[in-house]
């Protein structure tokens, strides 16, 4: 993982279960003039930690971050690439936007000085599948290597996608999530245009309140979230530290609004259903859901809605948290860190709190572990994104026994 909150996933964690918040002033371009002025930002990130400056040079951020998260996700499984173990690798990594910033500047410098100024590596800097591809290239995936772009559910489903190729036995590995990097002028004004974003620029460590009856919008984050998905006999063959297992993923369409849920939350209701019974999960033994959660009016409601719909009275036993409290919301790359935050809850027995949650919105009232995070036994947990288009996205993770 790579967040506003560290580099790599054990600061991710550590920040987290201290309850820490990644939201600062924009610092990427000059956000003075724009009603929203925050954002969760990486910083003190170097490329050439994770490859050379020539290859860095002809990446887009997205790609980068991508890329690194990808990098040590790979050194923390253990994995050694030899031949037979390549041929049955691949890579399943999308964005929810892509190369923004790329895109943006290269589109001023075409307007100013031309089109023989473009740099012939514009395209591939910019296209979403580029960090699957990247990885692939040099790490020997020679496996399925693809990407998927479905907005915020973008790092979900491309989670669930992997772990049926897995499942199906097209792959024994493969590196799956998403990555985000679009905190641009372009991307920020159009989704302040839509009035989708937090303007609390006060008080930017407060502005992203899921379920806060003063919640205002999300904040963006930026990051990347990669997991290591591995056919369980294989894994266990060689020994591996296995966080959790997926056991269920579920996919569904609001078929409603462009952007809003459907009222009822029938449509984020049917994907959990779904998700539990491809796990053969009853709803009774779930014992944490990470929630989409962005601190959205809409979207915060209809997902408790949802939630109480699909669990029934087991709704009150659950623990509901949202890490976008801490990182801002992620879009493409929110289901690949929110996905392992869920593996590591498992694993560690730890559930992250919702931070800046003060005064709860009348329809929102689950458990949803305000302000300091809580130690519980976790063998069940559901991970969750909803995204533009009514696409919605649910996986199923158990714990390894």
């Amino acid at each position: 993982m790579l967040t506003s909150l560290g580099l790599d996933t054990k600061s991710n964690w550590n920040a987290m279960l201290a309850g820490k918040s990644g939201v600062t002033m924009i610092t990427a371009f000059d956000a003075s003039a724009f009603p929203t002025q925050i954002a969760s930002q990486i910083k003190d990130f170097e490329p050439v930690d994770y490859m050379t400056a020539k290859e860095a040079r002809r990446m887009d951020r997205f790609i980068q971050l991508g890329y690194a998260a990808g990098a040590q996700a790979i050194k923390d499984s253990g994995l050694e690439m030899d031949e037979a173990t390549s041929l049955r690798a691949g890579a399943y990594v999308g964005s929810g936007i892509g190369g923004m910033t790329t895109i943006e500047a290269t589109t001023l410098l075409q307007q100013e000085k031309g089109h023989k100024k473009v740099s012939p590596f514009y395209i591939p800097m910019s296209i979403i599948n580029m960090v699957s591809g990247n990885l692939s290239i040099n790490f020997a995936l020679k496996g399925p290597t693809l990407s998927n772009v479905t907005a915020c559910t973008t790092g979900t489903h491309c989670i669930g996608e992997a772990s049926r190729l897995v499942e199906y036995g097209d792959a024994d590995v493969m590196l799956a999530g998403g990555s985000e990097a679009s905190i641009t002028p372009g991307s920020v004004a159009g989704f302040s245009s839509a009035r989708a974003l937090s303007r609390n620029n006060e008080n930017p460590r407060q502005a992203s309140r899921p379920w806060d009856k003063d919640r205002d919008g999300f904040v963006m984050g930026e990051g990347a979230g990669v997991l290591i998905l591995e056919e369980l006999e294989h894994a266990k063959k060689r020994g591996a530290k296995i966080y959790a297992e997926i056991t269920g993923f579920g996919m569904s369409s609001d078929a409603y609004h462009i952007t809003s849920p459907a009222p009822g939350g029938e449509g984020a209701s049917r994907c959990m259903d779904i998700a539990l019974q491809h796990a053969g999960v009853n709803t009774d033994q779930v014992d944490y859901i990470n929630a989409h959660g962005t601190s959205t009016q809409l979207g915060d409601v209809g997902e408790t809605i949802a939630i109480k719909r699909s669990f029934g009275h087991h709704a009150s036993r659950l623990t509901v948290g949202s890490t976008k409290s801490m990182t801002g919301h992620l879009l493409g790359a929110a289901g690949g860190v929110e996905a392992a935050v869920a593996a590591l809850s498992i694993y560690h027995d730890a559930i992250t709190p919702t931070i800046n949650l003060e005064t709860p919105d009348d329809e929102c009232d689950l458990d949803y572990v305000p302000h300091t995070s809580r130690d519980a036994t976790v063998n069940v947990a559901l991970s969750n994104s909803f995204g533009f288009g009514g696409t919605n996205g649910t996986l199923v993770l158990q714990k390894h026994r």
